[in-house]
């Protein structure tokens, strides 16, 4: 795509206020399929080669359905929002999305990854992300300010869809981000990067997590996000209604919560962090 295509596209995309991660990711995805169709312009491309292109990546290159949408949705916008051209890929089928079953570390696991993690501010911010089901990408640019201890929450902001939530914060977890805070003292982010005007990197928290897992001897193909799946698992087999994790989830649908389901009902102010629960077989 020419250099003056793609300074549109970026910019339009800032104005409709995508993430910095969409934008790249966007821009990557057409940047690649401008370049699959040299000397032709992105203009010039009939919806019949765009439907092939999906089809080579599906058949050829065994793209997985959660790429190819992400790479449909780029095109879309590019097409539609920035060519006025609404009808170039209508005709293009949406891949479905294999639905399985993530993974869960059951809780003697997870305390097992804590104990396998030495450096402090590594084991808090995964014992935040597991005791508040935070996103990684979230974790990371929790702020100071972000913890709320009087309420006994923590404010997310800008989370997946640019939405901002409340979720839980745990008692243990407060003992620990309090210890954590007079060793650091973190300026503004809560988990500061080598700069203390940027976070901790999202790579170096999977790295550590991977790390530990191995170290527990955990054979599970697991991510840092399992830290997540496993809260939403473990508060619903303790009878937190479905509702109540969706919201703490941040979850648009229900229908992405409903992974966890068979739940009975409880208010969200009777909530108590599987943290709590964990922890308190073992003191650190």
């Amino acid at each position: 795509m020419g250099e003056d295509w793609e300074k549109r596209f970026i910019k339009e995309l800032r104005l409709r206020n995508y993430s910095s991660r969409t934008i790249k990711s966007y821009s990557n995805y057409v940047k690649n399929f401008a370049a699959y169709f040299q000397p032709l312009s992105p203009p010039e491309i009939t919806g019949e080669q765009i439907r092939k292109y999906v089809i080579h990546l599906v058949e050829d290159k065994n793209w997985q359905a959660s790429s190819l949408n992400q790479l449909i949705n780029a095109l879309r916008f590019l097409y539609v929002e920035l060519f006025k051209q609404p009808l170039v890929i209508d005709a293009i089928p949406r891949p479905k999305k294999e639905h399985k079953l993530p993974d869960i570390l059951s809780p003697e696991e997870v305390l097992s990854i804590f104990q396998s993690v030495d450096n402090l501010k590594h084991r808090t911010i995964l014992m935040l992300i597991y005791s508040a089901g935070l996103r990684v990408g979230e974790a990371v640019r929790i702020k100071v300010a972000d913890i709320d201890s009087k309420r006994m929450l923590i404010h997310v902001h800008k989370a997946k869809g640019r939405k901002d939530r409340y979720t839980l914060l745990s008692d243990f977890m407060l003992l620990k981000l309090r210890e954590y805070y007079k060793l650091y003292r973190p300026y503004n982010f809560l988990f500061e990067g080598w700069n203390r005007h940027q976070h901790l990197s999202e790579r170096i928290v999977q790295v550590v997590f991977q790390r530990a897992v191995s170290k527990a001897g955990i054979r599970k193909k697991v991510t840092v996000h399992s830290l997540r799946h496993s809260f939403a698992t473990h508060l619903l087999e303790a009878g937190t209604d479905l509702r109540f994790i969706q919201e703490l989830l941040g979850h648009a649908s229900s229908k992405t919560t409903e992974i966890y389901t068979h739940v009975s009902k409880r208010s969200i102010g009777e909530i108590e962090s599987p943290l709590d629960r964990v922890m308190g077989k073992f003191k650190t």
